[in-house]
């Protein structure tokens, strides 16, 4: 596995290494060793998939507040997204910057998305199916959200949005955001 830093401290794009041959290819997804030596998480709580059938729908921004922060380990499995994540680490040098990436079916890559950040994602093609690692159980009364419009944070989305739901749609803004103390 290749470990990239993305610009927000403690955020990775992960690309598997597939290993082909006349039958197709294997390729490692998760290891122990290695993602320790990258000081990340390694124990998964949960694993969730959702499936988007609409092209330009659009989930998020989500996290969880302490002490059920979590951190996310997320996939493409059909289509593709633009995942976005957000920092909102008290304190933090990147607090209320965003970074978004492609991800699909074809490039296979991984986004890990630390604790204190929100996490959402468009989708650019019609039936998506993503794959979620948590490494805290979900826990409702610690979720929350920032909204996908914010003006302060201003997320480049590449579609209008197709759909939202109602939840996602009244989130709050950064500046009525309790920042997180991670």
């Amino acid at each position: 596995m290749k470990f990239a830093p993305l610009p927000l401290a403690g955020a990775f794009r992960i690309d598997i290494e597939p290993k082909g041959d006349e039958r197709g290819f294997f390729a490692r997804l998760f290891c122990t060793q290695e993602f320790s030596a990258h000081g990340l998480a390694t124990q998964w709580a949960q694993c969730n998939t959702s499936f988007s059938a609409e092209r330009g729908s659009l989930r998020g921004l989500h996290f969880q507040r302490p002490p059920e922060a979590e951190v996310k380990l997320l996939r493409c499995l059909r289509g593709a997204v633009w995942d976005v994540i957000v920092d909102l680490r008290q304190g933090s040098p990147t607090f209320g910057r965003w970074h978004g990436e492609r991800l699909d079916e074809a490039n296979r890559a991984f986004i890990y998305v630390p604790q204190g950040f929100a996490h959402g994602f468009q989708t650019l093609t019609e039936s998506v199916e993503m794959l979620y690692f948590h490494s805290a159980p979900y826990a409702a009364a610690r979720e929350d959200g920032l909204r996908w419009d914010d003006p302060a944070v201003a997320v480049q989305w590449p579609l209008p949005v197709a759909v939202i739901s109602r939840r996602d749609a009244g989130l709050s803004y950064l500046e009525k955001l309790e920042p997180i103390r991670i």
